[in-house]
């Protein structure tokens, strides 16, 4: 027979928490998804920030501001990072002149689980700074 203290709500729950579980675990994947690529985002500032502050200091060489860039990403663990640096010759600029420092990645190459979020998006993060004088 029939276990009499077994609620016959019990099988209602069981069909109410199967349907209910996908949806909760797939809130719960875009969520961390998402605060991944607010983290990317933020780790892409961080660099572009780093690398302009290193390029608009008199008598520095270009290497040093992707570079200086670089290390950051390696610290964050951003894969795949582009850092390209506006205008290439900035060395040889006049004191004031712009300076801007872009950093690119792929979201799908730094997301945790399968890039289903951000298939086929970049994160770009862009700083531009004043040439100090000498």
């Amino acid at each position: 027979g029939r276990n009499r203290n077994a609620s016959p709500r019990s099988g209602v729950a069981i069909v109410e928490f199967s349907v209910t579980l996908p949806i909760l675990v797939l809130i719960v994947l875009g969520t961390i998804e998402a605060t991944s690529m607010i983290f990317l985002e933020q780790s892409l500032e961080i660099a572009a920030y780093e690398g302009a502050r290193v390029a608009i200091v008199p008598n520095t060489e270009a290497v040093n501001c992707v570079l200086a860039s670089q290390r950051i990403l390696d610290a964050r663990g951003v894969y795949g990072a582009n850092v390209t640096v506006s205008p290439a010759n900035f060395p040889s600029q006049p004191y004031g002149t712009p300076i801007t420092v872009t950093v690119t990645a792929s979201c799908a190459a730094n997301a945790l689980f399968a890039p289903m979020f951000y298939s086929g998006r970049n994160a770009t993060a862009e700083v531009t700074m004043m040439k100090e004088r000498d």
